[in-house]
């Protein structure tokens, strides 16, 4: 099917909140948890969308388009505790030809496939420590998890958040 033929996407929220990670291995249930547990917390705001996977795809470009501001949430080692907030940009990168993508080559593939900037993107990392398979999250994680969450919830009360339409 060529793209003139494919049907026209529905309209999108202007903000998307997009995490990433694996809930049975420890600590990388962060950001799984922190989508459901935004989304439980402002589910009726029609100007949010929420989006969990275990890992950053090729696919996910399409998920950016039509957005004023998307907020990508994961797990990290090496971020500082409770959790760090950085913007993000296009870049390729060492994950840009293998099956799973850093956020900064997810957005150098928008570009190449919109021919257009990505929309504002940034990098919501909280802080993690244990990623075995089968092993809840620990303590200390959940507490960076909440702490991420009240972030996130002034976040998106923000002025430049708030009125994207």
């Amino acid at each position: 099917m060529t793209s003139a033929s494919m049907p026209a996407r529905a309209s999108v929220a202007p903000v998307l909140v997009f995490g990433w990670g694996n809930r049975s291995r420890g600590d990388d249930a962060l950001a799984p948890l922190f989508v459901e547990r935004l989304c439980a917390a402002v589910a009726v705001d029609p100007r949010v969308e929420f989006l969990e996977d275990y890992q950053l795809q090729i696919e996910h470009v399409l998920d950016l388009a039509g957005r004023q501001q998307v907020l990508f949430v994961d797990a990290s080692l090496t971020c500082v505790a409770p959790f760090e907030v950085r913007p993000l940009s296009p870049a390729k990168d060492v994950s840009f030809t293998t099956h799973a993508l850093s956020p900064h080559a997810l957005l150098q593939v928008f570009c190449e496939v919109q021919g257009v900037a990505p929309p504002p993107c940034t990098l919501l990392a909280i802080r993690g420590e244990r990623f075995e398979l089968g092993e809840p999250p620990g303590p200390t994680a959940l507490e960076n998890l909440d702490a991420a969450l009240r972030w996130a919830k002034s976040w998106l009360a923000a002025p430049d958040v708030r009125t994207a339409s």
